[in-house]
C-alpha cells in the first residue's frame, strides 16, 4: 500500500497543482467539533490535514497554538483519544492525515506502538519538532516498515550538508520553516524565501512545503509559486478561538480556507 501523502503530491503533480495543507489543534475547544473541523476542511479543498496534539510545552509554537495547545489539555485530547477520531474520520475520508506531535508523547506512549496504533487508525505521518534527524533513527526505521512518513523541518539557517542530511532522512514531504522564530501569523513572508527554496529544491526531489507565518491569499499563492506546498495553522486556529461556542464556527473555517485557497 502506498502513503496517502505519497499519492496525493502525486496526483496534484499530474494536475500541475500545489498543496494546500492546513494544520489545527485537536480537541480545541473539543474532540466532537475537531471532528465536525476535519470534515469541513475537506470539503472545503484541504489537500493534506495536519492535526497538532495537545502537549504542555509546545516549544515550536506561538501564542495562538500555545493557547489552542492549552484548551486542547482542558478538553482532555489525550494521544489515544486523538488516534480513535481519526479511526472514526477514516471510514467517511481519504484525505492525508498528518500529526504534529512533541517527541515526549511518542516517547511515552512506544515508538513501535506509536506508529502501529497511528497506521491503524489512519495517520500517514508526523511531524516532531523536537526530534532532529541523528535522533530519529529508530523512529524512521520502524516507520519505513509501515510506510508512515516521518516528515522533517529544515530552516532558513540550514547550510548545505544540514540540507543534505535532513532529505536523506525524510518521507512524505519536508516541512521548511519560513522564518526564524515560532509559528504566527506574519505581515510579510521573507524576502529570500524564493531563492532558499531554489537551492533546497536542487538538492532535494522530495515535497518541499512551507509553514509559518503564511496568514493571506497572497501569501499563500506566492509561497505556491516556490514550493510544492503551503501550511496554514496559527492564522485557521485564530478563527477557532474568535469564534468558540457559536453555531457557525465550522462553516466559518471552511469560508476562511475557501478564501485563502482561492488565491
Amino acid at each position: 500500500m502506498i502513503n496517502r501523502i505519497d499519492l496525493k503530491f502525486k496526483e496534484l503533480k499530474k494536475k500541475n497543482k500545489k498543496a494546500f495543507i492546513a494544520f489545527i489543534m485537536a480537541g480545541d475547544p473539543s474532540l466532537a467539533i475537531t471532528k465536525q473541523l476535519v470534515f469541513e476542511m475537506v470539503d472545503s479543498g484541504v489537500d493534506i490535514i495536519e492535526l497538532g496534539v495537545p502537549f504542555s510545552d509546545p516549544i515550536a509554537d506561538g501564542p495562538a497554538i500555545q493557547k489552542a495547545s492549552g484548551r486542547g489539555l482542558k478538553s482532555k485530547a489525550t494521544l489515544a483519544g486523538v488516534l480513535n477520531m481519526v479511526k472514526n474520520i477514516r471510514i467517511q475520508t481519504q484525505t492525508p492525515i498528518v500529526f504534529l506531535i512533541y517527541y515526549n508523547l511518542v516517547f511515552h506512549y512506544g515508538l513501535e506502538k506509536f506508529v502501529k496504533d497511528a497506521t491503524q487508525s489512519g495517520v500517514d505521518g508526523v511531524v516532531i519538532p523536537d526530534l532532529p534527524p541523528e535522533e530519529s533513527k529508530e523512529l524512521r526505521k520502524i516507520a519505513k516498515k509501515n510506510r508512515f512518513s516521518v516528515i522533517p523541518l529544515l530552516a532558513p539557517t540550514s547550510p548545505v550538508d544540514r540540507i543534505k542530511k535532513v532529505s536523506s532522512a525524510a518521507s512524505g514531504f519536508i516541512y521548511y520553516v519560513s522564518l526564524t522564530g515560532t509559528t504566527g501569523a506574519r505581515k510579510k513572508l521573507p524576502k529570500e524565501l524564493g531563492e532558499n527554496l531554489r537551492n533546497i529544491k536542487k538538492i532535494t526531489r522530495m515535497p518541499v512545503c512551507v509553514g509559518f507565518g503564511i496568514s493571506t491569499p497572497a501569501q499563500v499563492k506566492e509561497v505556491q509559486k516556490h514550493a510544492d506546498g503551503a501550511i496554514v495553522g496559527s492564522a485557521i486556529i485564530k478563527i477557532v478561538e474568535n469564534n468558540a461556542g457559536k453555531k457557525d464556527l465550522v462553516k466559518k473555517v471552511g469560508r476562511f480556507i475557501k478564501i485563502l485557497k482561492g488565491a
